[in-house]
């Protein structure tokens, strides 16, 4: 009867260890304020975000400029936060997350006649469009180079490089200083 008893929990231990676990802290994510400019835009981000490990229902809506997703975790959370970052996108996560896009453009605060940044998703002409539109709204900025297909641009005039980033950040886009 021992032995029946043992073999029963044994058995018991087995069938209960090769059940999924069951996901605890699924984390709901929206993004704001994606940059997705167009159909291949809203395509790019989707795909980003489904390739991260952890993330699942992944949704892109164009027209709200919103990205959705639900994480495993918030590490998850973060890895796709990064992701998105690696290819050039930036959104509005909220506030008072246990993720968020970092601070990583290597901008220093101050005002330049000329920055160089990098790094960002541009794959179109909507996309020279919406990158045009953030950076003539930082006051005293003149001018830009920035070119269809092309992830780096030279923006001119007489600006505050920190305003400008937050610019292009707030616009969508994720950029890095070129030094």
């Amino acid at each position: 009867m021992k032995r029946v008893l043992a073999l029963v929990g044994v058995l018991s231990v087995v069938a209960v260890g090769s059940a999924r676990p069951v996901q605890t802290g699924a984390t709901k994510v929206e993004l704001k304020q994606v940059h997705m400019c167009c159909e291949g835009c809203e395509h790019e981000v989707a795909e980003i975000l489904g390739k991260v490990p952890g993330v699942s229902g992944v949704s892109a809506d164009q027209k709200t400029t919103s990205a959705t997703f639900t994480a495993e975790n918030p590490t998850a959370a973060q890895r796709a936060l990064d992701a998105l970052a690696a290819g050039g996108f930036h959104g509005d996560p909220g506030k008072d997350k246990e993720y968020a896009f970092k601070t990583d453009s290597g901008v220093k605060a101050g005002a330049v006649k000329s920055l160089t940044v990098t790094g960002f998703h541009n794959s179109c002409p909507g996309c020279v469009k919406s990158f045009k539109g953030a950076v003539k709204g930082v006051k005293g900025v003149t001018g830009d180079n920035a070119k269809s297909r092309v992830g780096t641009a030279e923006v001119t005039g007489d600006f505050d490089a920190a305003e400008l980033v937050s610019a292009l950040n707030r616009a969508g886009f994720h950029v890095k200083v070129k030094q």
